[in-house]
């Protein structure tokens, strides 16, 4: 796989003269889009050009994305020696920023904020990547390495799924505890690294030095590489010593699954605190542990550490769902993955297939099935944004060519590289899908899928022969979705809207200088109820293409839509978290016997209004829409220094930790 600095070669460029234009052009943001851009996205000029002031417009994030898509196609095709025709990528660069612009397609959140970047370059591939999965099968030979692996992994922004296989595999040691002392550098590599050390210490029966935190910067100092600031080492220190509690009265008994699930929660803790990123994590076990299937019971550790990973279980089709069901009408978990279904299907409309059987699990939000160590990148299209089929089937070609192009890089990660190289895997998913259904017409829209998949398979075909790559193992899925879909409007993924006319509210450091012209602008703004230094801003928005919300969709429409999605479009997986109401609960476990044949995962989740004070998604009339709307003045421009917090990992709030 490609080393972006191997390769000495003139960066790919658009010209100035075709950028210009687009530097004043209107942009066809969302109710929510601009604010969400600048907050999440825009990355400061100064990483760009010393002594620059501000952070980026809409314009120049495209630039650096396409500009940093092509390069990453020029460079392989200069380090394999095949052809490159510049002029000709010009014109497909021109499209795809036209596209990327008008926002008919996106790279991932990951993509908007980490193409271009010198952190790809001079670092690593592994940040353009959404999501990942390890089993800890091998935990007893491997050690501290594989939860290391999962650590490096999250704390590059990238989603994470693992197993409780490695459960009583091996009996937890006394560590070596030794008189030396290990400076932990000040960066990623060292924090992972003393994690390792530590958890080779009781995996192992290594030695492990005394931790010297010295050298770690200052919490509130700016991390130049990744972007973001600094927490101080204290997240790390607690880390640290929340392990040696958790595992050092586990010496000389088995390794349990709860406590591999103990041990990454802990270890998402220390990440989200550590204040690069917010992150993600799925946790699968297994249908007969009711230790871990209950294990969020415990409400001291849940508010600890055990909120960390979304808690998922291996079903088998035609298992007996009675208990599971119960537990998903209490409260949302577990999950359902059906491995074996992913292992010998893609598009259920195909048919049994065999060359996917080394899948092992999910990513976070069960869009992606994948092998150990193995990556994915998302990318996300809107067809409800085009005029018809033949304007979409553009875009997706575009949005094709993004995820090939990133499987390209390599990442710091050996055996990873190996699985990529040979996978080749992307997931180009639909958002806004319940619009589209709303604009076009459901049967419509699965004719769509239909075609534009065996579309996507001649065009694999087409670049795999060019790049000299194997072919993508599997290509199409549907994604959550999340903060992407708010750019441009886009209902996420395959989900309902909250309703016609809604309050969606977003949260913004206290000492955030985008609040000020917000204030300026009309919108509310009050002090956040449950986190301190933190305001919440209420936005007034109008569905496009209403029909019905959430309050209005049974779980049996919502199950028919990802069967229908998992037969004509997705080769990879369907997420959908199903709302159902109270009435429903004692439908569940009917519903997974009818649908365990026709579905990769599912999860449920009861629909209620919650009564909380502030929730991210309100329901209000007409009327009031059209009272806060009158105060409210479009924000055009936000003048700040203040770089986006970045992206999460991959998707959506229900995937956060």
């Amino acid at each position: 796989m490609l080393r972006l600095n191997d390769v000495n070669v003139r960066k790919f460029k658009l010209s100035e003269q075709f950028v210009a234009p687009y530097k004043d052009s209107e942009v066809p943001w969302g109710p929510v889009g601009y604010v969400t851009f600048k907050r999440t996205y825009a990355r400061r000029l100064a990483e760009f050009e010393e002594g620059a002031v501000g952070t980026e417009e809409w314009w120049q994030t495209c630039r650096r994305v396409i500009e940093g898509m092509f390069d990453i196609q020029k460079r392989h095709a200069f380090l394999i020696g095949i052809e490159w025709n510049d002029a000709k990528a010009q014109k497909t660069a021109k499209e795809a920023y036209d596209r990327l612009f008008n926002l008919k397609w996106t790279p991932p959140g990951r993509g908007l904020w980490m193409m271009g970047t010198r952190f790809i370059y001079e670092r690593t591939g592994a940040g353009l990547f959404n999501c990942a999965f390890r089993s800890t099968r091998d935990i007893a030979n491997k050690g501290g390495y594989l939860f290391a692996w999962m650590m490096d992994a999250l704390m590059v922004g990238i989603g994470v799924g693992f197993d409780t296989l490695g459960a009583n595999t091996f009996t937890v040691k006394e560590p070596q505890w030794t008189e030396e002392t290990l400076l932990i550098e000040d960066s990623r590599e060292g924090w992972v690294k003393s994690v390792h050390i530590l958890l080779d210490g009781f995996i192992l029966g290594k030695k492990v030095p005394n931790f010297d935190y010295s050298a770690i910067r200052g919490k509130g100092e700016s991390i130049r590489g990744f972007g973001g600031t600094s927490s101080g080492p204290d997240p790390l220190i607690e880390l640290h010593n929340n392990l040696k509690e958790l595992l050092g009265p586990k010496i000389d008994t088995e390794i349990e699954s709860v406590d591999i699930v103990d041990i990454e929660n802990l270890i998402g803790r220390c990440v989200v605190a550590g204040n690069v990123r917010r992150s993600a994590a799925l946790a699968i076990g297994q249908s007969e542990d009711r230790e871990y299937l209950t294990m969020k019971n415990d409400q001291e550790k849940l508010y600890h550490h055990r909120w960390g990973s979304n808690n998922s279980f291996e079903a088998k089709v035609g298992m007996d769902y009675s208990w599971h069901a119960e537990q998903s009408a209490i409260n949302g978990e577990p999950g359902y993955i059906w491995l074996e279904n992913a292992r010998n299907y893609g598009r259920m409309k195909d048919g049994k297939k065999t060359d996917d059987l080394k899948v092992m699990g999910f990513n976070p939000c069960v869009e992606q099935q994948l092998e150990d160590a193995e990556l994915c990148c998302l990318v996300e299209t809107f067809p409800a944004k085009h005029d018809d089929y033949e304007d979409y089937l553009k875009t997706l070609e575009i949005a094709y060519m993004y995820g090939k192009t990133v499987t390209l890089i390599n990442t710091h990660w050996p055996e990873t590289n190996a699985i990529m190289l040979k996978n080749r895997r992307i997931g180009l998913s639909q958002s806004g899908v319940i619009q589209s259904f709303n604009k076009f017409g459901r049967r419509t829209m699965l004719q769509w899928c239909d075609e534009a998949y065996k579309h996507v398979g001649e065009l694999d075909k087409e670049y795999s022969d060019w790049l000299c790559v194997p072919r993508s193992v599997r290509m199409t899925s549907i994604k959550p979705s999340g903060t992407v879909s708010l750019l441009n409007g886009s209902t996420p993924g395959i989900h309902y809207p909250e309703d016609e006319y809604y309050i969606r509210r977003i949260r913004f450091a206290s000492t955030s200088d985008i609040l000020p012209t917000l204030e300026k602008a009309g919108y509310k703004i009050e002090k956040d109820s449950y986190s301190p230094n933190t305001m919440c801003v209420e936005f007034p928005v109008h569905e496009p293409f209403f029909k019905k919300g959430k309050r209005e969709i049974s779980m049996w429409e919502q199950l028919e839509i990802a069967a229908q999605y998992q037969y004509y479009w997705a080769d990879n997986s369907v997420s959908i978290t199903v709302t159902f109401h109270p009435n429903e609960a004692e439908e569940i476990k009917d519903a997974l016997e009818m649908y365990e044949a026709r579905l990769k995962a599912v999860s449920f989740l009861r629909y209620q209004e919650t009564g909380y004070e502030q929730a991210p998604y309100e329901p209000i009339t007409k009327e009031e829409y059209e009272e806060m709307i009158k105060n409210v003045t479009p924000v055009q421009k936000i003048e700040t220094n203040e770089g986006g917090v970045g992206s999460k990992y991959c998707s959506n709030d229900n995937c956060e930790i």
